[in-house]
């Protein structure tokens, strides 16, 4: 006799025809379910949102971003109120000889990205590079919110 891990009951089918409902209302209303939306419905014409990674060191904020395939011309980099904002397009290039395209799973389009930095930043003591598909961003931090050591004195009695 074969046991099943995990109970089975109606509820649960009413729980996930629920759920399909929701995506396939979802789906008729804005185009797509919202995964679909956020990572590319398979066929590239989802939204293109590139991967940053965010560190802090004792002197600068580091922000890479992955931008493959990308003019770094046609990226915007710039801070405001704070954030630091990543603007720019991925362009699809169709090729016209292709007769029998089977998948397309690369996304394209416009994105923006704002990225909310730590207080303390210096506007003024900024980079950026892009190498390999990377965009990298280097972000002085003021003196005053630099980690210091403070020298304890010892009184004597």
């Amino acid at each position: 006799m074969a046991m099943n891990l995990i109970p089975f009951s109606r509820s649960s089918l009413a729980v996930r025809g629920l759920g399909q409902e929701i995506d396939r209302l979802l789906s008729d209303i804005f185009g797509g379910s919202p995964m679909q939306r956020l990572w590319g419905a398979g066929d590239g014409r989802g939204a293109f949102l590139p991967a940053c990674d965010v560190r802090e060191t004792e002197t600068d904020v580091l922000v890479e971003a992955e931008l493959p395939g990308m003019d770094p011309n046609e990226v915007q980099v710039s801070l405001e109120n704070g954030r630091l904002w990543l603007c720019g397009e991925r362009k699809h290039e169709e090729e016209t000889k292709t007769k029998n395209v089977h998948r397309v799973e690369r996304s394209f389009g416009s994105f923006e990205r704002q990225i909310e930095l730590p207080d303390g930043i210096n506007t003024e003591d900024v980079d950026a590079s892009y190498k390999d598909g990377v965009l990298k961003i280097r972000i002085g931090k003021r003196e005053e919110a630099r980690p210091r050591t403070i020298k304890v004195k010892v009184e004597k009695k």
